[in-house]
């Protein structure tokens, strides 16, 4: 990757619609506008022109938007063009640009060249992605918190304590002669033990992130004829799997994600768990085991009008919710004394409170969205590592080691909180960052 070259990408999804949107951007796009339109555009304006061939042809009338650098979101000169939404007519057009000077983007190359121009730190970079691949409202508030610094602040925070004792160890090293002074060491360790109590408030947001990112994997589980089914239908909002009163209708596990109390959750309804000699039959259960064993949550389903009756779950650390279906009708008194959720998927009751239920099982946050914002595998192992760092300049600070290998612990943690925002340059985390990327992004 070269900044100084002027790079180009359909940043559309591929297939057909009403419009397309190409993306350049570098020091020679505006003459590569020039190049394939005739003319350079009024910057923030949008102006109707003309993209022609080497022959002067019209390849399609296209909508100009140009903007100036480092007043875009690259921080270079960027061009965007809105063109007719064809596959073919969006290929030719951005043939031209090429044609015209500029070269195909890489992945991720767009917001690299922000990130690298200070248009954002890394976190924020990161966080365009999860906007983009938000599958429920929490995953969008938080990604969207998380571009506009929520991680960066809480990470840039602790680098500036950290810093400051950092600071006051390099003072001792540069006076050898002077000892850290007992009532000095003590506020060191304070501040250490307070920037190690934030990193770790922010590392337990990793589950958090990861389910809010991936989506809780919700395994249905149950009995034969309990609703598993009907309960999938019921949060899918349509017929999505067979309901009958057969035994054994469901033979192997059907899987569907929907966004739930503003979680997404990926659900899998189960084969029905009881005593069978079919082989196809049992192969379904031992596959609804492993799907319990791999669950983030078990919803298991029981009949409210038969006698109580439970599933012989699988062995896992998932949560779980027992769901009393048929609330509608009468119940059985022995699931009288019973905790439970009572639902009933032929009216939906209970949809609202089970919505509820699961956002609160898994997001005990969930109140403070403003301020919501999980951290990603890669920032979860820099947290670590800083973690690892400052246990170890704690210890050299209380049992009186020397100040240079304090400092030495107290530089590596801080390089690992640098690598979270991009302050330490380092390229292996960037080609891995933003190879995740679309193009045109």
């Amino acid at each position: 990757m070269h900044s100084s070259e002027t790079i180009a990408a359909i940043a559309t999804p591929p297939g057909s619609g009403a419009i397309a949107v190409i993306r350049m951007s570098g020091p020679q796009a505006a003459e590569v506008l020039q190049a394939c339109t005739g003319k350079i555009t009024e910057p923030r304006r949008a102006t109707l022109a003309y993209v022609r061939d080497a022959q002067a042809r019209v390849i399609d009338e296209v909508v100009v938007t140009r903007f100036v650098g480092p007043a875009s979101y690259t921080g270079e000169d960027v061009v965007e063009l809105s063109c007719h939404g064809g596959m073919l007519v969006t290929r030719r057009v951005l043939e031209r640009l090429l044609q015209c000077g500029a070269r195909p983007a890489e992945a991720g190359e767009f917001t690299r060249r922000a990130f690298e121009n200070g248009r954002m730190d890394l976190t924020r970079a990161e966080a365009v992605m999860d906007v983009i691949n938000a599958g429920s409202d929490l995953a969008l508030r938080a990604a969207q918190n998380q571009l506009h610094g929520a991680i960066f602040r809480k990470v840039e925070a602790a680098v500036d304590r950290l810093i400051s004792v950092a600071a006051h160890v390099e003072a001792y090293i540069d006076f050898p002669e002077e000892d850290i002074a007992p009532d000095t060491t003590q506020e060191l360790v304070a501040a250490v033990d307070g920037v190690a109590a934030e990193l770790r408030a922010l590392l337990a947001t990793a589950d958090e992130g990861r389910l809010l990112r991936e989506g809780v994997r919700t395994a249905i589980i149950g009995a034969p004829n309990v609703g598993k089914s009907s309960l999938l239908n019921m949060l899918l909002g349509y017929e999505r799997a067979i309901v009958s009163d057969t035994a054994g209708t469901t033979r192997d596990t059907i899987e569907e994600s929907v966004s739930l109390g503003g979680l997404r959750l990926r659900l899998i309804d189960t084969a029905g768990l009881h005593e069978s000699a079919d082989a196809i039959e049992c192969a379904g259960m031992e596959r609804s085991r492993r799907a319990g064993a791999e669950a983030d949550l078990i919803l298991e389903v029981a009949d409210a009008t038969l006698p109580p009756a439970r599933a012989n779950l699988p062995e896992t650390a998932a949560k779980h919710m027992l769901l009393l279906n048929k609330c509608d009708l009468a119940e059985h008194p022995g699931w009288g004394d019973v905790p439970a959720l009572r639902i009933s998927c032929h009216t939906g009751q209970g949809h609202e409170q089970l919505a509820e239920a699961i956002t609160e099982l898994f997001l005990h946050r969930s109140g403070e969205l403003d301020s919501l914002a999980a951290i990603n595998t890669r920032h979860r192992y820099a947290l670590q590592q800083a973690l690892e760092y400052l246990a170890a300049a704690r210890e050299g600070l209380t049992s009186g080691i020397s100040p240079e290998l304090m400092d030495i612990d107290l530089r590596a943690a801080l390089d690992a909180l640098g690598s979270i925002s991009g302050r330490v340059d380092t390229e292996d985390i960037l080609t891995r960052v933003f190879a995740t990327f679309c193009l045109g992004k």
